[in-house]
This record gives C-alpha cells, structure tokens and sequence, in this order.
C-alpha cells in the first residue's frame, strides 16, 4: 500500500490523583519508518495479535480521569495476553526463548514485565537493556517502542528479537524481529535512547502535587 510508512506509539498517562495510575505515569513515545527490507535496520519476521474481550482499562465520555479493573488488570488482563502471545509465537516460529538475544514486553510498572518474561522462560540478561520503566514511567502505547530503541541502540547485526505489546480492551501484538547488518551505521548517528534519558530533570512526587495544586488555581 505504500513504499514507506511511519508508525508512532505515543501516550500521556492521565490517572486520577492519588490512583496508583497517577505515582507510576510517564509520558513519550517513539517512532520508526517502515520501509523495503533491502534498507532494513530491522526485518519484522513475523507478527502475531492475541485478543479476548476482556476488560481493563477505560474512561467514559463524560468522565475526566480513566478507570481500571484494579487486581484485575494483572490476570485476566496483562499476563493473560502478553504470556500467551509470546507463547504463539515461540511455537509459531518454532523457537525457545534461548533463541533471542533481546525481548521487550510491554512495561506498565517494573515487577509486570519481568513475572511474564519470566514465566515464559526468558532472563534478566536478555531484558534488562529494554526495560526503562523504572526510569521513566508507564509510557502505555509508547512503553514497548521505546525499549525497543533502547535495544537497537546496541543490537548487533544477526541478532533476534521478540516484542510484545499490550493495550486494554484487550490484546497484545507480538514481532519476531531479526538486525540487519545496516544497524552498525545507523547506530553512529543520533544520541542513544539513555542519552536521552539522562538528559530528563526528575521531581519527586511532593514537587509534583505542589506543581497540580499550582495549577488548579488558575
């Protein structure tokens, strides 16, 4: 349908003061031009979606701030379907996860992602470069991009991937993904994702309230 495409996963975390949502919330995002795979940094090998009608996360019209199905968002919710993507593709693929030198699930809180990585067989040492949510926050559609560009930061070529994404209603989309030989220029170009990072002015969460009730005056 089209030579290039560009695809963004972005999201500003909206929780309703003193929800847990609110003390877990970041907010950013990443981008990524689709294109040919002879210029390829990276080759989707294959994708994969998991879905049910399960119920996490919402916000009704004429509310202002979004609701969540609270211990219910961890099963049925996000290991129910970030677990058995990643399952479906492992088998789909015919792989284990010793297979995959990288895997980046999607990254509410610090303790979600790496019960499920674990569970489905994987080790600190194959997510630990990915998971940035300790660092900045629950970035919801932009969490699973923004590890995977901390993981292409230093990607060699050959190497494998697997990604799991996450969105309430709900369903989870898993990529095999294999770097291409063309990361090793790339990756001289621009700052790494933990530059970036590094670069962020943190303010405790006293500072913030004071800043919320600053801005409720006015």
């Amino acid at each position: 349908m089209a030579d290039y495409a560009l695809g963004i996963g972005m999201d500003t975390a909206q929780g309703r003061p003193g929800d847990a949502l609110e003390y877990t919330a970041g907010a950013g995002g990443a981008a990524y031009l689709i294109g040919p795979v002879e210029e390829a940094l990276v080759v989707v090998q294959r994708t994969l979606s998991y879905v049910s009608d399960t119920t996490d996360f919402w916000r009704r019209p004429i509310t202002h701030y979004p609701s969540h199905a609270e211990r219910f968002s961890g099963d049925p919710g996000y290991f129910g379907h970030v677990v058995p993507a990643a399952k479906q593709m492992l088998a789909v693929m015919e792989t284990t996860p010793a297979d995959y030198d990288y895997v980046i699930f999607h990254q509410p809180n610090p303790k979600f992602p790496t019960k499920a990585m674990a569970e489905v067989g994987f080790n600190a040492a194959q997510w630990k470069t990915g998971l940035l949510v300790a660092d900045i926050g629950n970035t919801y559609a932009g969490s699973a991009l923004i590890g995977l560009s901390a993981v292409l930061d230093e990607a060699k070529p050959g190497q494998r991937i697997l990604l799991v994404s996450y969105g309430s209603g709900a369903g989870s989309d898993a990529f095999d993904l294999r770097v291409t030989d063309r990361i090793v220029e790339a990756q001289r170009r621009a700052p790494t994702t933990r530059e970036y990072i590094s670069r962020r002015t943190p303010i405790d969460y006293a500072q913030y309230v004071r800043f919320r009730k600053k801005l409720s005056t006015h």
